[in-house]
């Protein structure tokens, strides 16, 4: 039976060391000349494109005439500059659990996640990590995170002529959104406590499995893939 096992990135497969805050704000400032200007904004879920929208209408800034383009064009060259910092770690289990699911016939992995793709390519290539994602939904495929486990599932269908029921994908993110934009499809949604959610709170999503990191997921995935 074939399964796709898709995941977040920021703060499930990977701690950036804040290198996407920083590129951001770096972004606002060289740009506008505000300094802070994600201070007050929470990230952990959003897509990149919500997020800038949301610190542009915070400074009551315009989006239109090319000026979210020029943010993001902004942002990606700094990302390629902060990604390279000291605090940036891979998440305990990672490699683990990927290398193990790469094993399993019939098992395909791809991303789920806000981050726009040059942005995510960024800062995987930091961990050598691209290598195990093909395929992703990511932010700039559609700012609304919920919509994005349709186009995943599309893009599986079309580059590998793979046709997987939303009941057979696996979605393993660190906060409520992962949860919350798996759960109306009927994929199986896995958290884990490795961002800035308690154990505790995740238990209150309604997600299939809470997790506190992925050092245990490969047993979880061998008995998924009984099912």
């Amino acid at each position: 039976m074939n399964k796709f096992v898709l995941f977040d990135i920021d703060g499930t497969l990977i701690d950036p060391g804040g290198a996407g805050r920083r590129s951001l704000s770096n972004s606002f400032y060289q740009m506008f000349s505000i300094s802070d200007a994600f201070g007050g904004i929470k990230m952990a879920g959003k897509t990149d494109i919500q997020i800038i929208k949301e610190g542009l209408s915070v400074h009551g800034l315009p989006s239109g005439d090319g000026v979210l383009a020029s943010i993001v064009s902004q942002y990606i060259k700094n990302l390629r500059i902060e990604i390279n910092n000291k605090r940036r770690h891979i998440k305990p289990g990672v490699v683990e659990l990927l290398n193990a699911l790469k094993t399993i016939d019939g098992y395909w992995l791809g991303l789920l996640t806000g981050n726009i793709e040059r942005g995510a390519r960024i800062k995987l290539g930091a961990f050598d990590l691209n290598k195990y994602f093909p395929i992703g939904g990511f932010g700039d495929d559609n700012e609304d995170r919920n919509r994005l486990l349709p186009i995943v599932v599309e893009k599986l269908r079309k580059v590998e002529n793979i046709n997987i029921n939303y009941s057979d994908c696996i979605v393993i993110g660190d906060t409520p959104m992962d949860v919350q934009c798996s759960k109306p499809f009927g994929a199986i949604s896995i958290v884990i406590s490795t961002g800035p959610y308690s154990y505790e709170s995740l238990l209150e999503t309604g997600a299939d499995y809470v997790l506190r990191d992925l050092t245990c997921a490969v047993d979880l995935v061998d008995k998924l893939n009984l099912q």
